[in-house]
């Protein structure tokens, strides 16, 4: 596996802290886009959040500590699909990400169109098989096809559905879907968190902590941009209005964290760059490192 240079890498760190011998993290980069329903562009998305990433601080003040250095990361050359679509694209990502977790190595994944994102799931779930699924999205992802694909963008936590327990999925800002998937949802006993209950308090102030409750100790997350208000992030295919705001997605993040439990893998997807608006790639990258710097956080110790 070909690592990328200072240059070219993730947050652009120099060499001793970003081979693949010496990083504890790794990035893989999956700019797959095949199955567009709305906006395009997101095969740019992780061009774009590794170039932005050469302008995220390295510091953390939370955590007090600078993670790439501490770590490593190791940011992989994009995979190359030529024509492989749909299933053979997958396993083209399912290979990659495989041997990086028998390496023991943290696996964070870059789309590209969510679809990428059932690789990763697959692969994690082997080797951490009794991990929860913490989704973050607009979109529950559950259509049985989409336009005639099963492969779709909007099918991909169905394509999950099939192989994972559904009651260790929890979705977290949905706000756009049709009535089969709300029906799917109810009869597969999936833990949705919609933005719409989220804002009238049905799930409480500490509406952060019900969601934990519902994960294992293991959690995997996937995260489409488009969880987030159109007002910070614009630059993705199927924007919806009424989604979070940053710090209180962070704060999910962090809860999932002080309750003990650990997160071991990563995949973000979804981010179509927009030319002359580079804030959503800043934020998307910023965003990827803060999980990061949480990820690798022991709870605080009660006094």
């Amino acid at each position: 596996m070909h690592v990328l240079g200072p240059s070219k890498n993730f947050l652009a760190i120099e060499s001793e802290h970003s081979t693949l011998e010496a990083a504890k993290i790794a990035i893989v980069s999956a700019p797959y886009e095949h199955t567009v329903s709305y906006g395009g562009g997101a095969k740019h998305g992780p061009k774009a959040i590794v170039k932005a990433s050469a302008y995220v601080e390295f510091y953390d003040d939370e955590t007090d500590r600078e993670l790439c250095f501490d770590k490593g990361i190791a940011t992989l050359s994009p995979i190359k699909f030529g024509k492989a679509v749909d299933r053979a694209a997958l396993d083209m990502i399912e290979q990659q990400v495989d041997a990086l977790l028998e390496m023991e190595k943290f696996v964070v994944t870059l789309g590209g169109e969510h679809t990428i994102s059932t690789a990763p799931i697959a692969a994690h779930y082997r080797a951490f098989p009794k991990m929860s699924v913490l989704h973050f999205d607009a979109h529950s992802d559950l259509r049985h096809e989409y336009q005639g694909s099963a492969w779709s963008h909007a099918s991909f936590m169905a394509r999950v559905a099939e192989f994972f327990p559904t009651k260790r999925i929890t979705q977290v800002g949905i706000r756009a879907q049709c009535i089969e998937e709300a029906q799917f949802i109810r009869e597969k006993k999936i833990n949705t968190f919609y933005a719409s209950a989220i804002r009238r308090g049905l799930h409480g102030v500490n509406w952060q902590k019900s969601v934990v409750d519902t994960l294992a100790k293991d959690v995997y997350i996937t995260f489409d941009v488009d969880v987030f208000d159109p007002a910070i992030m614009p630059a993705t295919g199927t924007p919806e209005p009424d989604g979070l705001l940053y710090s209180e997605t962070i704060d999910v993040i962090r809860a999932v964290i002080a309750s003990g439990r650990r997160i071991v893998g990563l995949d973000v997807v979804e981010l179509a760059p927009m030319k002359g608006l580079s804030h959503p790639d800043l934020t998307t990258a910023r965003l990827i490192y803060k999980i990061l710097n949480l990820a690798f956080t022991s709870p605080a110790k009660k006094q």
